[in-house]
């Protein structure tokens, strides 16, 4: 049996984010709600601390008797979860201080979810999966009914809860179908044990993993909760679950299918493969006819995640670097674009979501307008901004699979997609504003949407020789595992 102190060493992060969670709480329930500030930098520090705990050694490690492993693939996705962490908690307070909803709570929820995500990108059993899934899902229904004394907060938390609940006891009853006809729930004993004929029993097991996974990454046909739940959560909530917990379930998914079912690449492939042809057309027509700029870039997550999804479908190391390539872009755009959501509000202060908000948006703040038109034309795909790269490494992925009617689907709905993000840019800079809104009220948003706007643009791909062999070396670490 491992030592336990090997094991805590190599699970700081969770230790440090576990330690930090509960100090914050702690200093929270003492000061009261006029800490949040306080405890939202504090967060911060922590999750700097964490990544800094990330940089041991590199080498594949398995703790707690194979339940968890560290290697450079979990390093990748935990730089990305506690980076998106961190940006959610502090783009959030003007916000929440402007909602009246600045509870100390906010930064602990957070971090919990990071927590639970965390757990979920170094799982190695299917019961450690489930324990970090739980873990993030039960923070991330609170934080979808954060504003308790609002219908539409209260609606999308208790739909979240009703869909989330059902999603985990399917992937709860595919794990026990699983355990029941292999006899482990360990990763890499299930590697071994169905590179023979899988059963019947371990194929329905598998559909039923993957069904309550995709639930998670909002793949289609598991995507209902999206579109409504992105609408009446808080808009900092609706960006937290746009970016961190997509890239760990992603992460997770790709760990399931390339390490503990890799004997079984010629079922799931297909699943996976009409979950993302689905997702790409769903989401590309789904946004057209939208009014809520929330629910467009709902839909327009579902589309990103089918794209990331050919990378997984193509079920090679460079079909999974690309993914990790593709969600490393895809949390600085959509951050992006939720950011500028949150700068859009009345004269009087109220939020605005709706599309015709964006009328005449270059002549009322023209910063804000060209950040737009950055993370617009990036999620759309057009080059030369960042955004193209990552759609283009998953569609080579596919290709060097010889999945060419895949690539073409994407391709095709690539284009299909870009007509609802130049609508966007045609309301900014073409029509006429129709009422005033207020001037920005945050510094540090204005830096943090200034960076991401940066990235997105032609000059983050100075940004591709660091990202691209961290993704290459990831994918190998998780491979060899």
């Amino acid at each position: 049996m491992q030592p336990l102190a090997d094991s805590i060493r190599i699970a700081a992060p969770e230790l440090v984010l576990a330690t930090g969670t509960m100090v914050l709480l702690m200093l929270g329930v003492f000061r009261g709600n006029k800490s949040l500030h306080g405890l939202t930098w504090g967060a911060v520090i922590i999750y700097a601390i964490a990544g800094l705990s990330l940089l041991n050694d590199p080498a594949s490690r398995v703790a707690f008797d194979g339940l968890y492993v560290a290697d450079n693939y979990s390093a990748f996705l935990k730089v990305l979860i506690f980076a998106a962490a961190a940006v959610c908690s502090i783009i959030a307070l003007p916000y929440l201080v402007r909602a009246r909803s600045d509870k100390f709570e906010y930064p602990v929820l957070i971090m919990l979810g990071a927590l639970g995500m965390s757990m979920m990108v170094s799982a190695a059993d299917l019961l450690s999966l489930y324990i970090g899934l739980e873990l993030q899902s039960l923070a991330a229904y609170v934080l979808a009914a954060f504003h308790r004394n609002e219908a539409r907060s209260s609606e999308a938390g208790l739909k979240y809860f009703v869909l989330g609940a059902l999603a985990s006891g399917i992937l709860l009853y595919g794990i026990s179908l699983v355990y029941g006809f292999n006899g482990t729930t360990d990763f890499r004993v299930l590697q071994a044990v169905l590179i023979e004929a899988p059963s019947i029993g371990t194929v329905i097991g598998l559909v039923f993993i993957l069904a309550g996974l995709a639930f998670k990454v909002s793949a289609v046909p598991f995507h209902m909760w999206t579109p409504d739940v992105y609408e009446g959560a808080p808009t900092p909530v609706a960006a937290f679950f746009a970016s961190a917990p997509k890239a760990a379930a992603m992460g997770l998914l790709v760990r399931v299918c390339m390490d503990a079912f890799g004997g079984m690449a010629g079922e799931w492939v297909q699943i996976i493969a009409f979950a993302a042809v689905a997702s790409m057309i769903l989401g590309a027509v789904g946004a057209i006819g939208q009014t809520s700029i929330k629910r467009l870039l709902a839909y327009s997550s579902i589309n990103n995640i089918g794209f990331a999804l050919i990378g997984l479908a193509a079920a090679s190391a460079g079909g999974v670097s690309s993914v990790l390539f593709y969600m490393a872009v895809y949390l600085p755009m959509t951050i992006g674009a939720f950011l500028v959501v949150l700068g859009l509000r009345d004269a009087s202060g109220r939020p605005l979501d709706t599309m015709d908000s964006l009328a005449g948006l270059s002549k009322s703040r023209p910063g804000m307008a060209a950040a737009m038109a950055i993370f617009m034309f990036s999620l759309a795909g057009i080059p030369p901004l960042l955004g193209f790269w990552p759609k283009f490494s998953v569609f080579n992925a596919a290709i060097e699979s010889e999945m060419y009617v895949l690539a073409v689907i994407g391709v095709v709905t690539s284009v299909v997609g870009a007509f609802y993000y130049l609508r966007i840019i045609k309301l900014a800079y073409f029509d006429e504003p129709n009422a005033p809104l207020a001037p920005s009220e945050s510094r540090v948003n204005g830096v943090v949407l200034a960076a991401a706007a940066i990235f997105c643009s032609p000059i983050g791909m100075l940004a591709i020789p660091l990202i691209v062999p961290a993704a290459q070396s990831a994918a190998q670490a998780m491979l060899a595992f």
